[in-house]
């Protein structure tokens, strides 16, 4: 017996999401929900949810469902709530208020954060306040979008030990951008296009190549279809003058025969499915003449209450290097991050532990995203930025942000179109130097592939923050930790990735 049923599902908001679409949850299964930014992920998640009704095509639930939605943002009604009440709204019978206390410690949510503001957390604990949120109605089915958004690594892998302790029967819907995720706890992967959407009962890494492998099987059969049909035209034309120069009927049957042979599997053929995406992702890296663009010299990193959290070593960041910053919420990777900024507002008058270049271009990206003015438009903000408005307009739309959506403010963008508004205005600034802080929360995984790809091609110089295993492992040419109070290069990241793990 299913859990869930979907038969020949459309959704169009403004334009096509995805057409046709069917598929069937079985008890336990764990889907894993693929797609680029704006292609539906989220709108068939709450169409599944109840919450928003499709185009055209059916939902069936297993009678008596209880399904949970945990969304990317956490709602406004919960952010003026303390994380613990937030949590108690989702109770069905306010008499089982034990159960907050449970999920709450399940998902290693310290006692001290419990009675806090939601409004006053972490992207990471609002994330596991609605988990804690959806867990106490002990749902028969999660659907999560982007739960690892704002996680560390030690939360992702305390993330996946808990969809791992749930219940057997218990089925999981679910969309992410962390590859290593994906792999870590789906067993089916559903790739989510505008048409002949494609799933396969595998993890995301086995499925992707599964999904390539298909695509080329129908391109070859397309174009072997089309092959076909053109001989059959070929032979009809041919026959056609024989028939006419004979005049046998016969000939001008067979004609016709093969012509409308021909027009079937023309009629027939199905190109290989391409997915439309969701806007490139290019940067620009300025030439950069100095040595070393960032250098630390037994700089101390204090937290804004003043306590050392690490003392730095001799350390530098040279054109095209790709530095890595690792380690644990809390050891101070944000104050890093802050200390450069304000070196390369200082770098004229020089001095100071931490030297920036007076030939570094800084291009910062906040994690949430914090420069993006949220009452100014995409259209503005590119604009004043370019020499005309046709040149605007066109950088938008290759961004992935569609005319409709390029006058709207920044505010009703969703988040994959906020992280890619924010690399393109990146672009324009074109630094020789990117400051980049969790720049694939929200990114989907083209995005993400396409970042890594041009990071690489350009050469560019960076310091990254990243808990994103499989982004890091791509991007990264050097590797930065902190570690017993003081920031050491080391070989890779992997004996991070393991000690991080075994921390959970």
């Amino acid at each position: 017996m299913s859990l869930l049923a979907v038969k020949d599902l459309s959704l169009t908001l403004g334009q096509p999401l995805f057409t046709d679409l069917s598929l069937t949850l079985a008890p336990g299964d764990r889907l894993g929900l693929v797609a680029a930014n704006g292609r539906g992920k989220s709108s068939l998640l709450a169409c599944l949810a109840g919450q928003a009704e499709p185009t055209t095509g059916e939902i069936t639930r297993s009678r008596g469902l209880v399904i949970r939605l945990v969304p990317q943002e956490v709602p406004a009604e919960l952010l003026a709530l303390t994380l613990r009440a937030a949590v108690a709204g989702g109770l069905a019978d306010r008499d089982e208020d034990w159960r907050v206390d449970i999920a709450l410690d399940d998902l290693a949510v310290p006692g001290d954060l419990r009675d806090r503001p939601l409004a006053a957390l972490s992207g990471g604990w609002q994330r596991s306040a609605l988990l804690a949120r959806a867990a106490v109605a002990e749902p028969d089915l999660y659907l999560m979008d982007e739960p690892t958004n704002h996680l560390d690594l030690s939360r992702i892998g305390l993330l996946q030990d808990w969809l791992a302790a749930l219940p057997r029967e218990t089925g999981v819907i679910l969309t992410s951008h962390d590859r290593a995720f994906l792999d870590a706890v789906t067993t089916r992967t559903l790739f989510l296009r505008e048409s002949a959407s494609r799933g396969f009962a595998l993890p995301y890494t086995r499925a992707r190549a599964a999904l390539d492998e298909a695509d080329a099987a129908d391109a070859r059969r397309f174009e072997n279809d089309l092959a076909r049909a053109g001989q059959l035209r070929r032979q009809a034309a041919k026959l056609k003058n024989i028939g006419i120069n004979s005049g046998s009927d016969l000939l001008v049957v067979k004609t016709k025969q093969l012509t409308e042979r021909a027009e079937k599997i023309e009629a027939a053929a199905r190109p290989a499915a391409r997915d439309r995406s969701a806007g490139a992702i290019r940067l620009s890296a300025s030439d950069a003449h100095a040595r070393a663009l960032l250098t630390l010299d037994e700089a101390e990193v204090r937290a804004p209450d003043g306590r050392r959290l690490f003392r730095s070593g001799k350390l530098w960041i040279g054109p095209g290097e790709r530095v890595v910053l690792l380690g644990p919420n809390g050891a101070g990777k944000t104050q890093l991050v802050r200390a450069v900024l304000a070196a390369h507002a200082a770098r004229e008058t020089g001095g100071g532990a931490i030297r920036a270049a007076a030939a570094m271009r800084l291009g910062h990206s906040d994690q949430m995203l914090a420069q993006l003015p949220p009452k100014a438009t995409p259209f503005a903000l590119v604009s004043a930025r370019t020499s005309a408005d046709a040149a605007a307009r066109s950088l938008l739309a290759g961004a992935g942000i569609r005319p409709d959506w390029q006058g709207r403010p920044v505010l009703a963008l969703s988040g994959g179109q906020k992280a890619r508004l924010a690399l393109l205005l990146l672009r324009l600034e074109r630094p020789n130097f990117y400051l980049l802080d969790e720049p694939t929360n929200h990114l989907d995984i083209e995005g993400q592939e396409a970042l890594e790809e041009e990071l690489r091609a350009q050469g560019a110089a960076c310091l990254l923050v990243s808990h994103d295993r499989a982004f890091i492992r791509a991007t990264g040419s050097r590797f930065w930790q902190i570690t017993g109070g003081r920031l050491v290069e080391v070989e890779g990241p992997e004996a991070f990735f393991r000690a991080e793990e075994a921390r959970r």
